[in-house]
């Protein structure tokens, strides 16, 4: 994993001295999806920009520069002018020098190709309010009806629960924001929250009985009574007054209030995890992450082979459909003018693309460089690394080590990591050693997971562990910081009766 330095020291240069600077820092923090949607949109909008397919030839195109060529016909001869463009587009080719051009064998092969990007683009999945929007078809409804349903989906929140009190909302639909139109006209009558309730229960016939509930406790409530349970009393007690003792695990106090056993307590609360706190869960949404790993990490013949994923980011290249518009150009008209500045977009992006895998592969084998014993031994190989100590073996600026790392993943024989989690803090053990932030979180985990569950450590008993079992002397506030980054539970939470 030998480094180019001095490659990395003139590339840092050439960033800060471009004037495209700023524009080149954001392609470089990109994740891989973001870096897909600006590629695509690069495509769109820049006629001079094209896909590369794998295994195309290199060269570029047969024209009328090419000696083997026949000679141009008067229609598409060119002028001084032209031409001398021409050349200064053509240096801008060789100067891209990727090597992947093909012969051309018509221009209408680069528009499909822009068609078919555009057409693999996924659809924007639907939002809770347009998936129950187009319910509404099936319910027997009002058009005023239907107008106000419609008003309260879009009241709805991620949860699917509406939060705004039901008589504010009856005055929204008669007195809307400036310039919108009002839900229910002046000649109609005005809106009552009685009407609206019912509105209310159509919706929910067709989607989640608990659907537009208020808050978390309206929405168990109306879960229950949809199963018939409404009215069983230790059900009714804790869905009422103790929620927030279920959330603490304070099960003695419920039990006392209710004048229950610990045990009828318990099964209440396993009837109760079955229920949905959030019924707006299963009805459209945002699309789940899909994480696509900007470098790759493999194991080859006991040693480790960093490299970048080449389908994060597909190759592009100039098009030369540039010459054909500079035919059909005429003097005075500004095409030749449109067409440089198209150009010098294309070959600025083109030189974005390039700077960000360089620096990107770069970082990358300088970090599992360091982190050689984490691909050996998991977490607890993991040693404290900083990003100005990777900043100053690549010869580049802290930010651009920041920028590099944003967002991008890393595809290890240990599992998918964010790059940034490969920089982390750490301990001094007794011995000397150093021990990364991660590796104590995950010490930390694994007692939490051996505890006796009727007997949890507590933060203090977890520090003395620690230093008794792996000579990591660290104080209790330390352990709680740790303890709650992994959103592990305090021990009185986790105490199971």
């Amino acid at each position: 994993m030998r480094l180019g330095l001095s490659q990395s020291a003139r590339m840092d240069q050439r960033l800060q001295q471009s004037p495209q600077m700023i524009q080149a820092m954001q392609i470089l923090q990109l994740s891989s999806l973001d870096l897909e949607d600006r590629i695509q949109q690069e495509l769109v909008e820049n006629p001079f920009l094209e896909m590369a397919e794998p295994g195309s030839s290199e060269g570029g195109a047969p024209d009328d520069d090419n000696p083997e060529a026949p000679p141009p016909t008067n229609e598409v001869a060119e002028d001084r002018g032209v031409a001398t463009m021409r050349e200064e587009f053509e240096r801008y080719e060789r100067d891209l020098d990727d090597g992947s051009r093909r012969t051309r064998t018509g221009s209408a092969e680069d528009g499909d190709r822009k068609m078919e990007a555009m057409a693999n683009t996924p659809d924007v999945e639907k939002t809770l309010a347009e998936v129950l929007v187009d319910e509404l078809a099936i319910l027997d409804l009002t058009e005023r009806e239907r107008r106000l349903a419609e008003y309260l989906l879009w009241s709805l929140d991620d949860r699917g629960w509406i939060t705004e009190p039901l008589e504010q909302i009856a005055i929204d639909c008669m007195q809307p924001e400036p310039g919108e139109e009002p839900i229910v006209g002046p000649d109609e009558p005005p809106v009552t929250v009685e009407e609206l309730r019912a509105v209310l229960d159509e919706i929910r016939s067709i989607s989640h009985p608990a659907l537009g509930a208020r808050d978390l406790r309206e929405c168990l409530e109306l879960q229950l009574q949809a199963m018939g349970m409404g009215d069983e009393p230790l059900l009714k007690v804790i869905v009422e007054r103790h929620l927030a003792d279920v959330e603490q695990n304070k099960l003695p106090r419920i039990a006392k209030d209710a004048g229950r056993s610990i045990e009828e307590v318990k099964d209440a609360l396993e009837m109760l995890r079955r229920l949905e706190p959030s019924p707006g869960a299963g009805f459209g949404g945002v699309q789940a992450d899909v994480i696509h790993p900007d470098v790759i990490v493999e194991e080859v013949d006991g040693d480790y082979e960093v490299r970048l994923d080449r389908q994060a980011a597909p190759d592009l290249r100039l098009s030369l459909a540039y010459k054909d518009v500079l035919k059909a150009a005429q003097k005075g008209d500004g095409v030749r003018e449109w067409v440089k500045k198209r150009i010098e977009s294309a070959r600025w992006f083109l030189d974005a693309l390039q700077q960000r895998r360089a620096t990107l592969d770069l970082i990358a084998h300088a970090i599992f460089e360091e982190q050689r014993g984490f691909l050996e031994r998991g977490v607890e190989g993991l040693r404290p690394l900083r990003m100005q100590e990777v900043a100053d073996q690549v010869g580049v600026h802290i930010s651009t080590v920041s920028r590099a790392v944003a967002g991008k993943y890393a595809q290890t024989p240990r599992g998918i990591y964010p790059l940034k989690y490969f920089f982390t803090g750490g301990t001094t053990m007794e011995s000397g050693e150093v021990a990364s932030q991660a590796s104590v979180k995950q010490k930390i985990a694994e007692l939490v997971a051996a505890e006796d569950p009727a007997s949890p450590l507590s933060d203090e008993d977890l520090a003395a562990r620690l230093e008794e079992k792996d000579q990591i002397r660290i104080a209790r506030r330390t352990v709680t910081k740790y303890r709650k980054a992994l959103s592990i539970p305090s021990s009185s939470q986790r105490k199971r009766f």
